[in-house]
């Protein structure tokens, strides 16, 4: 881990902190021990708690888009349908592992709630992600796309946590072409 920038470390192990064990867990001591950083660093770098959790929650956010962006653009000429494109996110859903950094953003937005000083990080975070399907869906040519991403970043969101919680993956293909193909 001590190769990657201090400030990376940092934020990977809040993230691992708060996947693992929930924000109460998040301490400086906790920090520094987790990323092989000074306890200073970590005051030097983030003025505050909200400083910290914010850049988690943005810098997880910012690999993730880039990640789906990446694999929308190998798509992108394919020719696919909404139906595959459902299919094609029903398996990236399913193949995703839930580990403590996947779980960290819920227990930020769900943070976001208690902490007005993170509300506009999370909206940002979900304006990513809308702007993300959004693309997706104009350039499967669906219909009112500007409309329906934003439910269906809520639904894909609320699959997920219902994974997390119960354990079961859900039929997100179903759910993505109830919402996107014209009945």
């Amino acid at each position: 881990m001590s190769e990657a920038p201090v400030r990376e470390r940092i934020l990977a192990a809040v993230l691992h902190i708060i996947g693992t064990d929930g924000i109460a867990a998040v301490t400086n001591r906790r920090i520094a021990a987790q990323a092989e950083v000074s306890l200073g660093s970590i005051t030097y770098h983030f003025p505050s708690q909200t400083d910290l959790l914010r850049d988690a929650l943005l810098g997880f956010v910012t690999a993730e888009t880039a990640r789906l962006t990446e694999l929308a653009e190998q798509y992108r000429h394919a020719g696919l349908s909404v139906q595959d494109a459902a299919s094609l996110t029903e398996q990236v859903v399913r193949d995703l592992a839930f580990d403590a950094e996947r779980m960290a953003p819920f227990e930020l937005y769900i943070q976001a709630g208690r902490d007005p000083e993170l509300r506009a990080a999370a909206d940002e975070c979900f304006a990513a992600y809308d702007t993300l399907t959004l693309t997706i869906l104009e350039a499967l040519g669906v219909p009112d796309a500007a409309a329906i991403a934003p439910t269906l970043v809520a639904t894909i969101a609320g699959l997920q946590l219902r994974r997390l919680a119960t354990g079961t993956v859900q039929d997100v293909s179903a759910a993505i072409l109830r919402l996107v193909v014209p009945r």
